[in-house]
């Protein structure tokens, strides 16, 4: 009867164990391991067999259930199933998967004898931790002892990926004498290592190549290595030839064989890319294993989305029967790249909606520089507090900073600082961020607190730290803080690095900035091996800040290649100078060069053709911008303002109402060009306008205001607008203002208004305030309240010539000859002359410029007859009239 229970029993444990190393060796690793436990719990004399023991620890491997691993081999321990190989093996492959190296090393260091298999599993442990390069090769060196298990072709498949990481040619190239001694060199999967190796450090045209050649069987994983290989290191001619050669072979392409190919399609120029990548998705769509596998679909979508062909890529983007992070990641990051905002944001929404797939870090990292491109405050807030909800995204460092440079570039920089502090592992970025934000925003103080913050948390700054730093010293133009970075530099050799020069540029334009041209020179001077394009465009624009246009040129003519830009800084600097000739010439030579102008190459045309006041040229530049269009505000603002200059206001009005999209820019220039054309009444009715829209002024538009009432004789309306700038806009009057309510005031005859109100003002007149009071009154013959101005005028400026002669002629008016002759003897003292008056005017295309007293023009004879014709004519009219006026 008992025996009869016990094989009842027995047969019921045999039952229970074949159950539950069924569940576990079907995949159901949650349903086995439950069962097992349920078993041990309940049943007094279950006694699992050592190949049930293997089987419920690997499930507990593939669940990544730690603490109930260890319990289980605490059991193991308990039933003295430890010395079976089946099991530890099981144990040990279990802490490698919860990458625990130590208990790894302790178990592995209390197994009496091991197998090549149990040295292949600690030596993977340790060679995927990507930290333990030194301990992996350790211990394959201890693996060559001889009594030691041999390495197996897996050995060596587990050991070359680590000396190429660490970049050992030397040990590799023994390992790879190790295999062709065992005779393992032509295993597959050896020469795929070895293929991989040698490609990774650099020799794929030689040593890669030759092991390649040399397998006797290739399959498609040796092909996928050398076509990665040519790749990686920039042979995409070979590489895509090596993907013929492997069609014509009779190996079959995989997913990983099209995902290599696809970046090098992209990689040609456009026609050629489109042509080879079409083929290739031809290829993909006739083999439906291929057509439906979503890692060769997220292959293709990069492809298209690389080349631009953005409708292409919508089309299979909706085709795709399954989705996974990164096919939406990639069409978002695609969208944003390619500037389709707007659907990038779109695609994100509905990614958010989507069941099967949740959004991870690369997501947002992709997603919030968009809302800040768009400046989406509201959303990217709503996307910060949906991080926040989930802990694995929250503790991410990458989001972190992404959250930071949101907030940043939306100018929020109390909450860019707040997402700052929230970061748990701040990294470099993130420190570089945030001090980058608070330069832009020109918070010093802020930024040297942080800053000494991030050198206490023993940060040590890299390149882009000194680039930030550069740009503060260059904010603050403090000379001595360019020197200490400088210092800096050189004492961790960023400056000194081998790359391109971009801290030694960065300085040489600091320096310059700060008005050291001597040490930009010698910055430059010392980059003579490493100099590339920027470092030239840098120092000539050093040279256009400073005015030097001789060393510009010097610069310019000695480089051999020049861009747009540095076409754009030599005419500017011929502009700021008023060479307009040399301006022009360097234009046409540019054009003649093939070159197109841009935006910034316009901008200094048009500053030339303002100089010159050529209505033609001026129209000719227009035209081209209709031509190409340039539909930037600012250009037509300039376009305008020029326009202006050249007395075609009504060119200029017109091309204002044509502009739907009007700025504050444009505003400005018309308000201004209305004002140097007298015309107040215009200019006030554009200011009405600009104010109904909803824009908010500046003191530049108020001042062109103001200008415009004093120029069209409009007091009233003019006093209301100065009186409405701290009422109703919260602005205080500058100087200009105040200038500007002087001269309406006294071109209206309202001296002693004006004198009154200077007197009030809250700052001290500046010099140009009294002289204008002071002309005001020589034209109204006020000759006791001159005296007077006249006197505040030469207490704060006494060098301009302009206003002794002001005063002199008030004087004479009134036959004050005594007040005249010491005005005359005060200037001869003084040695004051007057400078030449100048005019000039286009005629027929050609300009001719006239300076007081110069006889030089080709057709002077001319001019001055036509000029005594005129004026004997006038004095005619003059004499006549007067006749009538005496019978009338």
């Amino acid at each position: 009867m008992i025996r009869d229970s016990l094989d009842m029993l027995e047969q019921s444990f045999r039952a229970w164990s074949a159950m539950i190393r069924e569940c576990c060796m079907g995949s159901r690793h949650w349903e086995g391991v439950s069962l097992f436990i349920q078993k041990a719990r309940s049943s007094v004399g279950f006694r699992p067999s050592t190949l049930l023991m293997a089987a419920v620890i690997k499930s507990c491997s593939a669940l990544s259930a730690t603490q109930l691993g260890k319990a289980l081999h605490g059991y193991v321990l308990k039933k003295g199933h430890f010395s079976s190989l089946s099991v530890s093996k099981a144990m040990l492959n279990m802490y490698a998967k919860f990458r625990a190296l130590d208990d790894c090393e302790k178990l592995f260091g209390e197994l009496g004898s091991c197998d090549t298999v149990t040295w292949n599993i600690l030596l993977t442990v340790f060679a995927s931790s990507m930290k333990f390069d030194t301990e992996t090769m350790g211990l394959f060196k201890g693996m060559l002892i001889p009594e030691q298990p041999k390495p197996s072709p897996v050995t060596i498949s587990i050991v070359l990926p680590v000396c190429a990481r660490s970049g050992d040619l030397v040990m590799g190239k023994s390992v790879h004498s190790l295999a062709v001694k065992s005779g393992m060199d032509m295993h597959t999967l050896v020469g795929n290592s070895l293929v991989s190796f040698y490609a990774k450090c650099g020799q794929v045209t030689t040593d890669a190549f030759t092991v390649f050649a040399g397998l006797y069987e290739k399959d498609v994983v040796s092909w996928n290595a050398i076509i990665s290989g040519f790749a990686e290191n920039g042979l995409m001619y070979e590489a895509f030839r090596t993907f013929r050669w492997m069609l014509r072979e009779s190996t079959e392409p995989n997913y990983t064989t099209i995902a290599t190919i696809f970046p090098i399609c992209a990689s040609q120029d456009e026609n050629a890319a489109l042509f080879f990548g079409r083929e290739i998705h031809a290829f993909v769509l006739r083999r439906a294993e291929l057509s439906t596998d979503i890692f060769v679909c997220n292959a293709l979508l990069m492809f298209y989305l690389r080349t631009g062909q953005m409708q292409v890529v919508e089309t299979l983007f909706r085709r795709m029967q399954s989705r996974d992070s990164v096919t939406w990641n990639s069409v978002i990051a695609g969208c944003a790249s390619n500037g389709e905002w707007s659907t990038a944001l779109t695609l994100f929404q509905k990614f958010l909606l989507f069941d099967t797939v949740t959004p991870d870090s690369v997501t947002f990292v992709s997603i919030l520089p968009i809302c800040a491109v768009l400046k989406k405050i509201s959303m990217g807030k709503q996307i910060h507090g949906y991080i926040v909800q989930r802990p694995s995204l929250a503790e991410d460092t990458t989001v972190g900073n992404a959250l930071v440079n949101f907030y940043a570039k939306c100018d929020e920089i109390d909450a860019a600082f707040q997402a700052f502090l929230m970061i748990p592992q701040r990294d470099i970025i993130s420190w570089n961020s945030m001090l980058d934000a608070f330069v832009n925003t020109r918070n010093h103080w802020k930024f040297l607190n942080l800053l000494a913050w991030m050198l206490g948390e023993r940060f040590k700054p890299d390149g882009i730290t000194i680039l930030t730093l550069i740009n503060f010293c260059i904010s603050i133009s403090r000379l001595m803080s360019v020197k200490e970075v400088h210092c800096y530099s050189i004492r961790y050799a960023h400056i000194l690095g081998d790359g391109e020069p971009t801290i030694g540029n960065a300085m040489l334009v600091a320096y310059a900035k700060c008005g050291d041209m001597g040490s930009a020179l010698k910055i430059f001077q010392s980059l003579s091996g490493k100099r590339n394009l920027v470092t030239c465009n840098s120092i000539i624009a050093a040279y256009v800040d400073s005015g030097s246009q001789d060393d510009a040129y010097k610069i310019f003519s000695q480089m051999h290649e020049k861009d747009v830009t540095t076409w754009n800084l030599m005419i500017r600097v011929y502009a700021l100078n008023n060479c307009v000739n040399e301006a022009l010439y360097l234009f046409h030579e540019f054009r003649d060069r093939g070159m197109e102008p841009d935006e910034l190459t316009i901008m200094s045309l048009l500053a030339v053709f303002s100089q010159m006041v050529s209505a033609h040229l001026l129209r000719q530049c227009h035209g081209y911008l209709v031509r190409n269009c340039l539909e930037d505000v600012r250009i037509k603002g300039a376009l305008l303002d020029v326009y202006s200059k050249c007395g075609s206001i009504w060119y200029a009005y017109n091309l204002f109402q044509s502009n739907p999209n009007k700025d504050l820019f444009m505003f400005t220039a018309m308000i201004g060009g209305f004002a140097m054309h007298g015309m107040g009444e215009e200019a006030l009715e554009i200011f009405h306008d600009m104010i109904g829209s909803g824009i908010k002024p500046d003191h530049i538009i108020f001042t062109s205001v103001l200008s415009a009432c004093s120029h069209g004789g409009l007091i009233d309306p003019g006093l209301e607008i100065f009186y409405s700038m701290e009422k109703l806009h919260g602005m205080k009057p500058k100087m200009e203002q105040y200038a500007c309510v002087v001269d309406l005031l006294a071109r209206g005859g309202r001296l002693s208004e004006a004198y009154s109100f200077v007197a009030k003002m809250p700052i001290k007149p500046a010099a140009h305030i009294w002289g204008t009071l002071l002309g005001a009154c020589k034209s109204h013959h006020e000759v006791e309240l001159g005296r007077v101005v006249g006197a505040h005028l030469f207490e704060s400026e006494s060098d301009d010539i302009g206003n002794y002669i002001v005063l002199s002629n008030l004087y004479a008016a009134e036959e004050k000859w005594d007040e005249v002759l010491e005005m005359r003897k005060l200037m001869k003292s003084r040695d004051f002359k007057k400078p030449a008056g100048c005019s000039w005017i286009e005629v027929e295309r050609r300009e001719s410029v006239f300076v007081a007293g110069d006889t030089s023009h080709p057709e002077r004879s001319l001019i001055y007859d036509t000029l005594l014709a005129i004026n004997q004519h006038i004095k005619e009219k003059l004499a006549n009239y007067s006749i009538e006026s005496a019978f009338i």
